[in-house]
């Protein structure tokens, strides 16, 4: 069954990126008549890529097994992958190529913190800041943290609680995220996909992942169209309920001796509306007792 599985995910990601480029894009001449099938055929993909026309199609039918680097090379160039689909692609050659009995262990997801990292939460006390691991658990925050997600942690929740959940299944998940909800949808998807692309056997992702495709129609929607992606930096859009619309930069990073947990801090333009409204959202968490505190708050 987890062949099938991998096979179906190697056959339709590599389709949909055949999908979405077009003839003018890969340099090709574009001929009259017209085509059968979005985006480039098989055989334009095999020219470009420099290998058999046979060759190509049985990889894209999923058998990666025995490709190469260089075969992985080719294809990526051939199909444009930026390096989150690169990386993907990857994933999934490693995933037909590990026999059972040289599989490993899913990695232990974490579900706390250690104190230590605790602490540099709370230092940070005038940017919002959480940790997360790769399932999208939100595990602790410091105080401006929690107040920034606080739709996320009423009726008594504590961490950890689950960021793709909430965004999916709970009626308030659409409304956080506001008029940039479908932006944020996409991206959430994109990074439960990459993360199921490395560790395909993580139980606990599969169930999650499961869950999701069975109770929504959105995210079963978006999860078919196989898009990945890395997220280190960029915006984050929020339509929060004591100080409305807010735009945060963000930053991520992966905590080198938690591989599974990531640190993700957030900060407002200077001078900007947001900066007004982050200040208030910092009043206003000084004040609200039903917010969790983190293991170094004082209470």
């Amino acid at each position: 069954m987890e062949i099938v599985v991998s096979r179906n995910e190697i056959k339709e990601f590599l389709a949909s990126r055949r999908a979405r480029i077009t003839p003018q894009q890969a340099g090709l001449p574009a001929y009259g008549g017209n085509r059968r099938v979005p985006g480039l055929r098989r055989e334009e993909v095999a020219m470009l890529a420099g290998m058999s026309v046979d060759y190509y199609v049985r990889l894209e039918r999923g058998n990666l097994t025995g490709a190469s680097e260089a075969v992985l090379d080719s294809l990526a160039r051939a199909l444009q992958l930026d390096e989150a689909e690169r990386d993907h692609l990857w994933d999934l050659a490693r995933a037909a190529n590990t026999t059972p009995q040289r599989r490993r262990r899913a990695p232990q997801q974490q579900t706390q913190v250690p104190p230590n990292v605790q602490r540099i939460l709370d230092s940070m006390t005038d940017a919002p800041a959480f940790v997360r691991n790769s399932r999208l658990d939100l595990l602790a925050a410091n105080r401006l943290g929690f107040a920034l997600y606080a739709p996320m942690f009423t009726d008594g929740r504590r961490p950890p609680v689950n960021m793709a959940r909430f965004k999916f299944l709970d009626p308030r998940g659409r409304e956080f995220f506001g008029r940039h909800w479908e932006e944020s949808m996409n991206n959430t998807v994109a990074l439960l996909r990459t993360e199921a692309g490395r560790n395909p056997h993580d139980k606990g992702l599969t169930d999650l992942i499961g869950e999701l495709v069975t109770r929504s129609e959105d995210f079963r929607t978006a999860w078919a169209r196989h898009n990945v992606r890395l997220h280190y930096s960029g915006l984050k859009h929020f339509h929060h309920p004591v100080v409305g619309d807010l735009t945060l930069a963000f930053d991520a990073m992966q905590l080198p001796a938690e591989p599974s947990l990531s640190l993700t801090a957030m900060s407002a333009r200077p001078g900007s509306p947001d900066e007004d409204a982050l200040k208030l959202l910092a009043s206003w968490a000084a004040t609200d007792e039903a917010l969790p505190r983190g293991i170094g708050t004082p209470s």
